[in-house]
């Protein structure tokens, strides 16, 4: 499965972003799909997560400002972001988990200007 990332951008502390992942080559609805995040200098960290069954998980930080969807028929993930802050600043992945096997996207930068 090949995952290829994009919407990412320059914005201003406050502003929103939506960050969308295509899959191609494989069964996309499933598997797990999940959006990380790599700040300057630090490690690459999971912002978001959707089960199989649609469940999601995200990191404290972004709760209640990110949310993570998936189109099925497009085979395609989302990160939708609002309220973005500064500290969200960081080049964002999207990576694919199925039963033996997981795949990452080639990473979107997103950029929060204060």
């Amino acid at each position: 499965v090949q995952l290829q990332a994009s919407g990412g951008g320059l914005v201003q502390a406050g502003g929103s972003l939506r960050l969308s992942c295509a899959a191609s080559g494989g069964i996309f609805s499933n598997n797990e799909m999940g959006w990380y995040r790599q700040a300057p200098g630090k490690q690459r960290e999971l912002v978001a997560m959707m089960t199989r069954g649609g469940s999601t998980y995200y990191t404290e930080s972004v709760r209640g400002r990110f949310t993570i969807s998936r189109d099925n028929a497009k085979n395609t993930v989302y990160l939708q972001m609002i309220s973005l802050k500064p500290e969200d600043t960081g080049v964002y992945y999207c990576k694919i988990i199925g039963p033996g096997f997981d795949s990452w996207g080639q990473g979107t930068l997103v950029t929060v200007s204060s």
